[in-house]
């Protein structure tokens, strides 16, 4: 029988790095995973992402901010908050966690299953209904009071420009997006790129009629810019 004091130990990655097999399967995470608490202050717990979940899903600070906003509105007699990309779940999960009801979309299956799990974690599950669908073909037949909408930047290449236009955004151009949103609720927040151009963003309040109110916040973590969060309707600071 082998001696046990001479057994070898397994290594174990070292605190604050990613595993090795991780950087081998998705070299692009690597930077993000440095920052993996502030994007979920639970993730040891079981968080999972996919790779565009990495660099996609909202800082967990930024979030709770959102949602802040939100349960402020709630507690006007409204309680549903719509999350039309709702990704691995970061910012469901948020307004779930201050008394919202929310239902989130998302077109890919594998993403509505890792925020089905991440909700788990933080207890919040039975708020959420998730729904597995194009928010194109669903808006039609939703209904809310807050719609909030962090469609795809395009990747992370879009740090690189000096100027994101609201043609960058996927699947559609941010106009056409937020004609869709406007027939669910004028109570809309956008979280945007920090380089994004704030004139058009502006002027999405002007599509209606008559104009919405409109704020522009900018979110920083630990005093660095992360991004634009735009506010319309009722919900924006007057």
């Amino acid at each position: 029988m082998a001696d046990p004091k001479k057994r070898k130990r397994r290594s174990q990655p070292k605190e604050g790095k990613l595993p090795q097999s991780h950087v081998m399967l998705i070299p692009s995470i690597v930077s993000y995973w440095h920052q993996r608490y502030s994007l979920f202050s639970r993730f040891d717990d079981g968080v999972l992402m996919d790779e565009e979940g990495w660099y996609s899903v909202t800082p967990e600070a930024i979030a709770a901010a959102h949602a802040e906003r939100a349960s402020a509105y709630v507690h006007c007699g409204r309680s549903l908050v719509l999350d039309g990309f709702a990704g691995v779940g970061g910012n469901a999960i948020q307004f779930a966690s201050r008394g919202c009801h929310v239902v989130a979309v998302d077109i890919d299956p594998r993403k509505v299953e890792f925020a089905v799990n991440n909700a788990k974690i933080y207890g919040v599950d039975d708020r959420i209904d998730f729904v597995i669908g194009d928010f194109f073909h669903l808006a039609p037949f939703l209904k809310g009071d807050v719609l909030f909408l962090s469609p795809p930047w395009g990747g992370p290449s879009y740090r690189h420009l000096d100027n994101y236009t609201l043609d960058f955004l996927k699947p559609k151009d941010g106009y056409s997006i937020f004609q869709q949103a406007q027939q669910i609720t004028p109570n809309i927040i956008m979280f945007l790129p920090r380089n994004v151009d704030v004139n058009q963003v502006e002027e999405l309040s002007w599509l209606s009629s008559p104009p919405l109110n409109f704020e522009l916040e900018e979110n920083r973590v630990q005093s660095k810019v992360k991004a634009i969060t735009a506010y319309f309707g009722d919900i924006a600071s007057r």
